[in-house]
Parts: structure tokens; C-alpha cells; sequence
């Protein structure tokens, strides 16, 4: 038996689940097998066998589908149902490893693009530069802002979807400011959070800021004053509550 019949009989006999070509390359090499030529052995010269070439098609598995065990799909259904649960501010407070804002005083001009908070830790530098902007503009005093409110300055950014810097009205507020303008409208409260930097008085550009004090309301963070007349949106860090 010539050695390309052996290879057509080994092959048909160690088919395997795991090692089984498919049906056409079988096929092909049989067919190879039969139309060897048989001819008398002289042993003068060495019998070798033309063997002609065919395309094998390489096997084929079936990629298993992925199995899900119960346990772990409690386990998914449980983390996700928690994210749901969790207050807004929780799930980006974890999440976020990277907070920016962009501000322009609109009483000075200064404007201030920063990066205050990356590598879970707030950067000093830039919480100063952000101070300083959000200095009481009428007596020059500086007062640290709470890195609080900045959070929520950069998360209802998220939520609007905006790249534009804020427009501050108001930041941080010496007591003999707030005094003043207390005794001048009925609007500005005698025991403000701007007095202990927790408060910032905020438009966005091209963004309507009835919508963004709506969105500021769903974020449940602290206090939230809608001035219509003024055209702009009061955000304190203070106990949940609205105006």
C-alpha cells in the first residue's frame, strides 16, 4: 500500500470531536488517494509517489457559549442595584478620578480654567488659584471655598453637558459684605453660607438656567435658589432645600 493510502486510512481512523476536519478536506484527500497511479516495483529505483496538493480547510470549533453561574449573576444584579440606590453624588464622587471647572468672575473678568482634584486628592495649588478668583471682589478678602461646592459645580456641569465656564456672580462674601447687601434686599441672608465659603452664585452660557436649576435640584446636594430676574442660580453645600 502506497503512503498516500496510509495517510487516507490513518486519517478516517483517528477522527476526533477535537481533531476532525470537515467533510469537503476528507473528501479531497481521498480523491488524491485513488487517483495515484500504480506501477510494478523495480528495485532499481526507489518508489516515490507524486502526491498532488490540496487546500485543507483548517478545523473547526465551536466557540462554547458563556455560562453565567446563579451566584454571579446575583452578584452583578446586586452592585448595580446599589449604584441605583446610592445618592447621585456618591456614585460620582467614586467614579471621578479627574475634576475640572472653568470660571469667569463677571464682576472682574478673571476667568480660570483648572484641574483641582486627580489621583484621589485635591490639588492645593489650584484650590488656591480658585480662591482667589472667588474672592470677596469688594473688600479683597480670601476666603478657602469649600472643595464641596466645587464637586457640585463639576458634576451639574456633567449633567448639562456643556464645555462652557460658569459666569460667577458671587463667591465667597466677607461678613461686612453680606451685612451690606443683607440691609439692602431681603434676598441676601443675614447668616449666608458665601460668608463661610460653601456658596457660589452661578450662569451657564447657552444653557437655560431655569433647566440648570432644575438639574441642580435632582442632584439633592445641598441648597438650590432660582433668581429668574437675575438670571443666575445660588448652590450651597448646606442641608437639602429650595428657593
Amino acid at each position: 500500500m502506497g503512503f498516500a493510502r496510509q495517510v487516507c486510512t490513518r486519517s478516517s481512523v483517528h477522527d476526533s470531536p477535537d481533531h476532525r476536519a470537515d467533510d469537503g478536506s476528507i473528501t479531497a484527500l481521498r480523491g488524491i488517494c485513488d487517483r495515484q497511479p500504480r506501477r510494478k516495483a523495480d528495485p532499481k529505483v526507489p518508489y516515490a509517489p507524486v502526491i498532488e496538493t490540496a487546500a485543507v480547510t483548517p478545523p473547526r470549533f465551536r466557540q462554547p457559549a458563556p455560562q453565567t453561574s446563579r451566584r454571579c449573576f446575583l452578584r452583578q444584579a446586586g452592585a448595580a442595584a446599589a449604584a441605583v440606590l446610592l445618592p447621585v453624588g456618591t456614585v460620582w464622587a467614586r467614579s471621578s478620578e479627574r475634576r475640572s471647572l472653568s470660571l469667569v468672575h463677571t464682576h472682574t473678568g478673571e476667568r480660570l480654567s483648572t484641574v483641582y482634584f486627580e489621583g484621589n486628592q485635591y490639588i492645593t495649588s489650584e484650590l488656591s488659584r480658585i480662591n482667589w478668583l472667588l474672592r470677596d471682589f469688594r473688600t479683597g478678602d480670601v476666603h478657602p471655598i469649600d472643595p464641596a461646592v466645587l464637586d457640585i459645580l463639576a458634576d451639574l456641569r456633567t449633567l448639562t453637558d456643556r464645555d462652557e465656564a460658569y459666569e460667577v456672580i458671587s463667591g465667597y462674601r466677607s461678613p461686612k459684605t453680606n451685612a451690606k447687601l443683607h440691609r439692602r434686599s431681603s434676598g441676601v441672608a443675614e447668616h449666608s453660607l458665601h460668608i463661610e465659603g460653601r456658596a457660589i452664585d452661578v450662569r451657564l452660557p447657552g444653557f437655560s438656567t431655569d433647566r440648570l436649576h432644575e438639574l441642580a435640584l435632582g442632584m439633592k446636594r445641598g441648597g438650590v435658589g432660582f433668581y429668574p430676574s437675575s438670571d443666575f442660580v445660588h448652590l450651597d453645600n448646606g442641608r437639602v432645600r429650595r428657593w
